[in-house]
This record gives structure tokens, C-alpha cells and sequence, in this order.
């Protein structure tokens, strides 16, 4: 069976919602501070360790590579190292056991979250 496509099923860009004009604009920023923006995984990752971070509670590598409905443990690890790299994260390793490293959000991190939140607030308010 065929579905049938009339212009009533596309909404004009007169009436497109908060969320896409959320979106227009978090595909116009480009970068924050030099350091480009993460990756559908890479952010998928960020938000988990923003999300930790806002409650106070550690997060720690290997709870972030048990995240397999977002990838393997092989390409979550190398977009974390990722984010450690363009300066996203720190990756702290636990002084009781070294072998534990805690995932740290950086003031990037934490600025590029702000950002988003403006970004939100002017689609909501456009």
C-alpha cells in the first residue's frame, strides 16, 4: 500500500516548530570556541556524563562503554578519547584504583551546554 503525499503533510516554515528552529540553529553555530562540535555519538556520550555531573555523581569510563545501544565498546571508547581530545572531557584516573578513570565535563563542555540552552530558549521565543 501506497501513502499518499499531499502538502498538507509538510509544515510551512511559517508554523515549524520550537525543535527545528532548535535544530536550524545548532546546525548554524558551527564550533564553540575553536573546538568543533561532537558527533551524534560523541554527544549521545556527553550528554549521559552531563547528566552524572549535574546529579553529583561520578561517572567512570567503563559505565560509558556498557552504552552499547549507541555503538561497540571499540567506537565508544575512541570517541571518548575523542572528547578528551578536542578538550570536552578530562579522564581522571581514580587514586584508589588506578585502573578506574572518571570522566570529567570540562568548562568547554559545560559552556557548549549553556549555549545549547540559549539556542533553545531563542527557538522557543522565535
Amino acid at each position: 500500500m501506497a501513502y499518499k503525499i499531499s502538502e498538507t503533510n509538510y509544515m510551512s516554515k511559517n508554523t515549524s516548530s520550537s525543535y527545528i528552529r532548535f535544530l536550524n540553529f545548532i546546525n548554524a553555530m558551527g564550533s564553540i570556541d575553536g573546538a568543533k562540535k561532537p558527533d551524534a555519538i560523541e554527544g549521545q556520550l556527553l550528554e549521559a556524563i552531563m547528566l552524572a555531573n549535574s546529579e553529583k555523581q561520578a561517572i567512570l569510563v567503563g559505565d560509558l562503554l556498557k552504552m552499547s545501544h549507541i555503538g561497540s565498546q571499540a567506537t565508544l571508547h575512541g570517541r571518548l578519547k575523542n572528547l578528551s581530545k578536542i578538550g570536552f572531557v578530562l579522564l581522571v584516573t581514580d587514586t584508589l584504583d588506578g585502573r578506574k578513570k572518571k570522566v570529567i565535563p570540562t568548562k568547554l563542555a559545560i559552556k557548549y551546554y549553556e549555549n545549547l540552552s540559549k539556542l533553545l530558549a531563542k527557538a522557543v521565543m522565535a
